[in-house]
């Protein structure tokens, strides 16, 4: 795939959403759960101050006396990460586990049980959940601030913890996403695929439309390029017709100015007829190609021809000539060989080269047909005195001819050709020892 592929954009598009997708996923999923146990750790902070305020002795006077402490042994353990501090009129009691240290106890309002984060022992930042209570007024009224703490290492590492079970799902789960991303982008180009091979079968001759069977964001395409098709064709049959009819008014006129040059001739003006009979032949040559090509317009894009068939028909009608009636005729052709090409159009090329190849055999002509993966390369041979290798190219041009004398306005070879190349075919003249080969190569059906 290429920078400008379609399929390569469509991927690194899908593959960058899903990886920036999940990326996003993971720290949103880790901030949950972060708060999750945040709040589940603060809900116990909670229980160990209502605990604690519960155990609160009332008394009077400013002493402070907890006659139930909390039951959690980490409170007596020093530097634990759990603690508990009251502080009232200056007077504070605190948990065994701060040992030396006390608690950043920040301002609040009565009655509100508020929770912050603040720096504990050892420079460990502290999840702190507080209170301020007043006791009842035969215990003395006293304002007393209650707090509870604990090390939010505790929260980061449940939280690395999840982080690194979730990491492995979200990879696997990214793996599925691609490979459904990828079979998304080769379901959803498919359509594009199937116009290509249309093209193709069109182009090869084997379809002529692309047909409606495509999703409705493809048709408005579809239909444009088949209107497109018929357009061409519309275009491509009016200017045939205008050259058939064109050659028709010609063949009338032609046919009286061959009349004037006998009548020319039989007056004694040679040279005059001769000049008029010449003219005559070069617009009779352009008449009978543009009705052959007309004709040949006329035939289907999809068509299809048996070799051996078509080459057997040929050679019973070139036989029966006076040229080939005493001619050896070898036929080689492989079985089955289909040829895509209309079978009147293969008939006038096979006639073409083997009426040239009658006319100057001494004893034999051989055509053979073999099949050469998508193509088909077919062989008219004969005996004769071949053709000079500087007159080949001259023999294929639309009225090249070698022998004036005999009929003929020079067509043949030409014509051939050109139906050759209608078919996406080329044709080739080689000399052999003996004899000249005219070697045919055109697109076949395979089956």
């Amino acid at each position: 795939m290429t920078r400008r592929s379609l399929r390569l954009r469509l991927a690194l598009a899908g593959a960058a959403s899903i990886v920036a997708a999940l990326v996003a996923a993971f720290f949103v999923l880790s901030t949950l759960f972060e708060r999750h146990v945040e709040r589940r750790i603060a809900s116990e902070l909670v229980l160990h101050l209502n605990q604690i305020i519960a155990g609160i002795a009332e008394q009077p006077g400013p002493a402070l006396d907890l006659v139930k402490p909390p039951v959690d042994p980490r409170f007596d353990r020093p530097l634990s990460g759990l603690y508990w501090q009251i502080e009232s009129d200056g007077k504070r009691l605190r948990s065994r586990s701060l040992w030396d240290d006390v608690l950043t106890m920040p301002d609040i309002a009565a009655g509100v049980v508020h929770m912050e984060t603040v720096m504990g022992p050892g420079g460990v930042q502290l999840l702190l959940v507080e209170r301020e209570v007043v006791t009842p007024a035969q215990a003395g009224a006293k304002t007393m601030r209650v707090a509870v703490a604990i090390d939010r290492s505790d929260i980061s590492r449940a939280t690395d913890e999840f982080e690194g079970d979730l990491l492995p799902y979200l990879q696997v789960l990214a793996v599925l996403l691609l490979a459904a991303s990828f079979v998304q982008i080769f379901v959803g180009l498919r359509p594009l695929a199937t116009l290509t091979e249309r093209l193709s079968a069109i182009r090869a001759g084997k379809a002529e439309r692309l047909g409606s069977d495509f999703p409705d964001e493809v048709l408005p395409l579809t239909g444009e390029v088949d209107a497109l098709l018929q357009s061409r064709e519309n275009q491509l049959r009016k200017a045939r017709e205008r050259a058939a009819d064109l050659a028709h008014g010609f063949k009338t006129p032609l046919q009286i100015l061959s009349g004037d040059v006998l009548r020319l001739r039989e007056r004694g003006e040679e040279a005059v007829a001769r000049d008029i009979e010449a003219i005559i032949l070069r617009m009779r040559r352009h008449v009978d190609h543009e009705m052959a090509r007309a004709r040949q317009a006329e035939r289907s894009h999809a068509a299809r021809s048996d070799l051996g068939r078509v080459a057997a028909q040929v050679v019973g009608v070139v036989s029966r000539t006076p040229a080939g009636r005493d001619l050896d005729w070898q036929q080689e052709i492989e079985p089955g060989l289909v040829l895509r090409m209309d079978a009147e159009d293969l008939a006038e090329v096979l006639g073409s080269l083997a009426e040239n190849a009658a006319r100057y055999a001494r004893t034999t002509i051989s055509i053979s047909g073999r099949a050469d993966e998508e193509t088909a390369i077919i062989e008219v041979s004969d005996d004769g005195p071949g053709i000079p290798e500087s007159e080949i190219g001259f023999v294929l041009k639309r009225g090249g001819r070698l022998d004036t004398t005999s009929e003929g306005a020079g067509l043949g070879l030409a014509i051939a050709e050109s139906f050759v190349e209608e078919a996406n075919g080329v044709l080739v003249l080689e000399n052999r020892n003996p004899g000249l080969c005219a070697r045919i190569t055109l697109p076949r059906i395979v089956a």
